[in-house]
């Protein structure tokens, strides 16, 4: 069978753990060059354990000269960029909306709204020089439904989604795809830092009765990069278990 992502180059950020680690290590074992981008240091065990097709890059991604690095790396080191993963995101502290500090509202804007922004902005020109190319931004269906006690995180992947729209509307006759993954509650470091009753509401609350793991979100994310979905543009792809259907 063929490698899905053979020949591509592609640059993951919030790959030190988690979603991000689980693409890395699934897009180099369809046959892609990945730079595996998180702020943590964690991308460095990564790549040591996916190997030569991963290399580490450490970037703080609400900075764009930091994002221009992690692009322009792809570019000096395999001579293009194909594939941008948009997946690195912070869900902040949980409080009710109206106390939620402006503060804390500005972080998490800061890192999982506005950074997506950022490098589409700044992936978009490099991916044209050779013709387009894909970018899977990690939403949430927390831009469809909503999470009280988590205003700021679903500020932010709404925007997201919304942000995923009008970037493919607007490049899809120059050969750039941009979609949105829309994972509902996932097993990750994230969630393992919530509150036990909050996660395992979430989980009862998913028709499937469990909760999704990394490497199932990892597989919808090659989906939506590789040319298997060449007629997938500003589609938000939810991967919930069902969560919501009901």
């Amino acid at each position: 069978m063929a490698l899905r992502l053979e020949g591509k180059i592609a640059v993951i950020t919030g790959a030190g753990s988690g979603m991000g680690a689980a693409m890395a290590e699934l897009f180099c074992a369809e046959g892609a060059r990945v730079i595996a981008v998180d702020i943590s240091g964690a991308q460095n065990g990564v790549a040591a354990r996916i190997g030569e097709s991963c290399t580490p890059f450490q970037a703080d991604i609400t900075k764009t000269e930091d994002v221009q690095a992690m692009l322009g790396l792809a570019v000096e080191k395999y001579g293009r960029l194909d594939i941008l993963c948009n997946n690195a995101a912070i869900d902040g502290p949980l409080g009710p909306a109206a106390e939620y500090s402006e503060s804390d509202f500005d972080r998490v804007w800061n890192v999982t709204g506005r950074s997506v922004f950022i490098g589409m902005r700044n992936a978009i020109p490099l991916m044209l020089r050779h013709g387009g190319g894909s970018i899977v931004n990690t939403a949430s269906i927390a831009s469809l439904v909503a999470f009280p006690t988590m205003v700021a995180y679903g500020a932010a992947k709404g925007a997201v989604l919304q942000m995923t729209k009008t970037f493919a509307a607007e490049y899809a006759r120059q050969g750039i795809r941009v979609n949105a993954l829309l994972p509902g509650a996932i097993r990750t470091g994230m969630t393992d830092q919530m509150p036990a009753q909050y996660v395992e509401a979430a989980k009862n609350a998913t028709p499937m009765g469990r909760m999704g793991q990394a490497a199932e979100m990892a597989q919808v994310a090659l989906f939506l990069a590789s040319d298997g979905a060449s007629f997938v543009t500003g589609a938000g792809m939810v991967a919930d278990g069902g969560y919501t259907i009901v």
